[in-house]
């Protein structure tokens, strides 16, 4: 059964960023306890509570301001905010996110925000590039991470990996300024609690990438079971892998992998994803899913979006698009 096979894919993958994200709270109670004892570690963990609830957030607009970003309205894309007014039903959502157009090569889509007032942004390159069925793949997977509340997540996976940072760096100071107390007076150091000092930064950052990987599996699982159409996303994703790989790449070396490490990557191979999703079968008829009917047809941008010429480089402001 196709419903037991997302259920199943769904289970597991909430499982396994259940245990990152508990890891990763572990390794922070750690250098607390080593620090300052019980009391120190639970008041560790509970200020990091305290910080994700009520500490600042970067408004959405802000944030796409340093992309150049701009709303795009439904006049402007009125194809694109049916789409997503009918994912947005489907899944369950109280408002249909915002969307905005980032000026770039570049395809891709991100979302920032929070559930009650997300903001999808999509490139140009994205728009132009591909097919409104593989758009409508690339916005359910953007609105299955809100409905996930993966936003969330990752942010309180960094919380935990930055505190974490910040506790290790902290003990080893405190470390390198008793060291010659513990020589003189022969205290016995922990060399475990040192070792895992040095260590908790890295293990969190690894264990921070991993539960990256696993949102995004589950983010294409939710877009699945969004538009009932494994294979729009995955001719989206084809597209994206090939602009991804220099022409050279493509070229000369077309079967080389990318050399990068797989527990540095903050998403799975683009290959994985694909295996996944075409060992989901489309639902029946009978899911009235939508989407494969828009067939191959293009999405038009309006006359006044100038197609973007220049080449994807770095701003002042850090972010390369």
């Amino acid at each position: 059964m196709q419903t037991d096979h997302l259920l199943k894919h769904r289970i597991t993958n909430w499982l396994q960023s259940a245990l990152l994200l508990l890891g990763m709270i572990l390794l922070l109670a750690m250098p607390g306890w080593f620090l300052g004892g019980p009391l120190f570690m639970i008041g560790t963990v509970a200020s990091g509570i305290f910080l994700l609830a009520l500490g600042p957030k970067i408004p959405p607009r802000l944030l796409l301001g340093m992309y150049g970003g701009r709303r795009l309205t439904p006049y402007d894309a009125p194809q694109l905010y049916t789409l997503a007014q009918e994912l947005a039903k489907r899944a369950g959502l109280l408002q249909t996110p915002v969307l905005y157009y980032i000026p770039s090569q570049i395809i891709n889509a991100f979302t920032v925000g929070k559930r009650t007032d997300a903001v999808i942004a999509i490139t140009d390159g994205l728009l132009r590039q591909l097919t409104l069925r593989e758009l409508a793949g690339v916005l359910a997977h953007e609105i299955g991470h809100i409905r996930n509340n993966d936003i969330w997540v990752m942010t309180l996976a960094d919380l935990a990996s930055r505190m974490t940072h910040a506790l290790s760096l902290l003990g080893q100071l405190l470390v390198v300024i008793n060291l010659p107390l513990f020589l003189l007076t022969k205290t016995s150091l922990s060399w475990l609690a040192i070792l895992l000092l040095i260590l908790a930064p890295t293990i969190s950052a690894l264990l921070q990438l991993a539960l990256s990987r696993t949102r995004e599996f589950d983010a294409d699982l939710s877009a699945v079971n969004l538009t009932g159409d494994p294979q729009g996303l995955a001719s989206a994703l084809v597209k994206l892998e090939r602009q991804h790989r220099g022409l050279l790449e493509r070229l000369l070396t077309p079967d080389r992998h990318s050399p990068e490490p797989s527990l540095l990557r903050t998403h799975p191979r683009t290959e994985e994803r694909i295996q996944r999703l075409l060992s989901l079968k489309p639902k029946p008829p009978a899911s009235a899913s939508f989407v494969p009917s828009l067939g191959e047809a293009t999405f038009q941008l309006p006359p006044h979006f100038i197609r973007v010429r220049r080449k994807p480089h770095w701003h002042i402001t850090g972010l390369w698009h």
